[in-house]
């Protein structure tokens, strides 16, 4: 590896450490927006359009101060009340602001990205009209080298059979991250149903969730036919 791409690398490392600092700060009174269905994986951005007045009124507060929310799942049962103020899952995903815009209204459209789970303590009193929790981060152990050697591999077995482009990009991501880390990406990537999305969430053991989604991804394989090698005809 060249000297630049080991500065990148700890440019990186550093500002992952700054924002993970900057969300256990967050914690400590954090905005939190429900919004089922979508659910946020640490290392996953999520495209969002801010309309309801409260959630443009937490948005502004969070531009103009750490610039971070939560997005949370509601409890089963809890979806009717989610115009007031509905029991909420205790696991969340803390994210930053990325790319973001004010449009008519105090309308946003803006890119939240996963940093860090979180998981909610107690609702705070509050004079916002969003609600806001006393949360403890939920940061991942380290696993013995060879956890993620099976979904490594399911990675690699995808990678042959999708387009090659599509590929690359998987390939890519998966090469810059291990552990818990590439479980989120790759359920990011390829779950689409948001209550699996939550199980991966809300699974805090690194093994258990790597187990969870190589499971999943070794079922989305089975059901993609291999790629033809390029240059043959049909």
């Amino acid at each position: 590896m060249g000297q630049g791409a080991l500065r990148r690398e700890g440019c990186d490392a550093q500002r992952m450490t700054d924002s993970i600092e900057r969300a256990r700060t967050a914690a400590k009174r954090l905005k939190v927006f429900p919004l089922p269905p979508v659910v946020l994986l640490p290392g996953s951005a999520a495209p969002l359009h801010i309309f309801e007045p409260r959630y443009r009124e937490m948005v502004k507060d969070a531009l103009e101060t750490d610039g971070m929310f939560a997005l949370a799942q509601v409890m089963p049962g809890q979806e009717a009340l989610l115009s007031g103020a509905p029991a909420l899952e205790e696991m969340v995903c803390i994210g930053t602001i990325g790319m973001h815009e004010a449009v008519e209204d105090g309308r946003y459209n803006l890119v939240l990205v996963g940093l860090v789970r979180a998981r909610l303590k107690r609702e705070l009193p509050s004079q916002r009209q969003y609600r806001e929790f006393e949360a403890e981060l939920v940061e991942d152990e380290d696993v013995q080298p060879g956890t993620d050697d099976a979904l490594k591999n399911a990675v690699v077995e995808l990678v042959a059979r999708v387009p090659t482009e599509v590929g690359k990009r998987v390939a890519q991501v998966a090469s810059r991250v291990s552990g818990g880390a590439l479980a989120d990406v790759i359920a990011s990537t390829f779950l689409q149903d948001p209550q699996r999305r939550f199980e991966v969430l809300n699974e805090t053991d690194v093994a258990a969730r790597l187990a969870v989604v190589t499971e999943e991804l070794l079922s989305l394989i089975g059901s993609i036919k291999p790629r033809k090698p390029e240059g043959l005809m049909n």
